[in-house]
């Protein structure tokens, strides 16, 4: 028993120390960069092929929350909001360069999120009138660049990215104080994501039990400088693709 047993019992232990501990903030961005990889892919190279834009619902509302949690843990706001506005602007540069198209990609929706959360966060902790007052006015601002400015610019193709429920969703998640509450907070914009756009946008609720594994932690290393320059790279490549085919 004891030549059978010991071996055994060490696997057991070996198994027991092995055992699933969730996924890090950099599992879940690595994640959302395949879905994002294969919804661009589907949209420009392969159409039929309807399973990668449906794998492509889980990038923005995993990028939502990692842009959340950011928000919450980062010790340089202004150099974290300025990472993301160099960005977009760097990608709406070479949209219109390339399709003269006023689309505003992801990076701006994200960017509005972030402004939107330190202003909420300041009239929180401050309580005083100028910063609700800033706080209302991010608001309104953001209602205007997603609601209203599309409809004025109603002959041009000026949107922004997931609209304003894209804006809202890391600022939803950012408002959550426990795991839980987070949870629930990211299911409720995910939800109206899809009952905003319909269709295929309901498969983002698959991120919801994805999002659930979340232990909290960002891992081993900071791949956050991978999205910032995959991003852009990535859709050159596509493109260059989309015009060879």
């Amino acid at each position: 028993m004891v030549l059978f047993g010991t071996p055994f019992t060490g696997v057991s232990a070996q198994m027991r120390s092995k055992k699933f501990a969730g996924l890090t903030g950099n599992q879940l961005k690595l994640l959302a960069l395949i879905a994002m990889t294969c919804d661009h892919v589907g949209l420009q190279l392969l159409p039929r092929f309807i399973i990668l834009r449906v794998i492509g619902r889980l990038a923005a509302p995993l990028f939502a929350c990692m842009i959340a949690e950011g928000c919450r843990y980062t010790h340089h706001r202004g150099r974290y909001l300025g990472r993301l506005l160099g960005m977009a602007a760097l990608c709406q540069i070479a949209y219109f360069a390339a399709m003269r198209s006023l689309y505003q990609c992801i990076f701006v929706t994200f960017s509005l999120s972030v402004c939107l959360i330190y202003a909420l966060d300041s009239a929180a902790r401050r309580r005083t009138p100028p910063s609700v007052l800033l706080a209302a006015a991010a608001l309104a601002a953001v209602v205007f660049i997603t609601v209203g400015l599309p409809r004025i610019l109603i002959h041009t193709d000026f949107d922004v990215d997931y609209g304003l429920w894209g804006v809202m969703l890391p600022v939803l998640v950012y408002l959550g104080r426990g795991k839980w509450e987070k949870l629930t907070l990211f299911a409720v914009g995910v939800l109206l994501l899809g009952l905003h756009y319909g269709g295929i946008q309901w498969w983002g609720l698959l991120s919801v039990p994805l999002l659930a594994l979340y232990n909290g932690k960002k891992g081993v290393r900071n791949i956050g400088p991978l999205f910032y320059w995959y991003y852009p790279v990535h859709l050159v490549v596509i493109y260059g693709l989309s015009l060879l085919l």
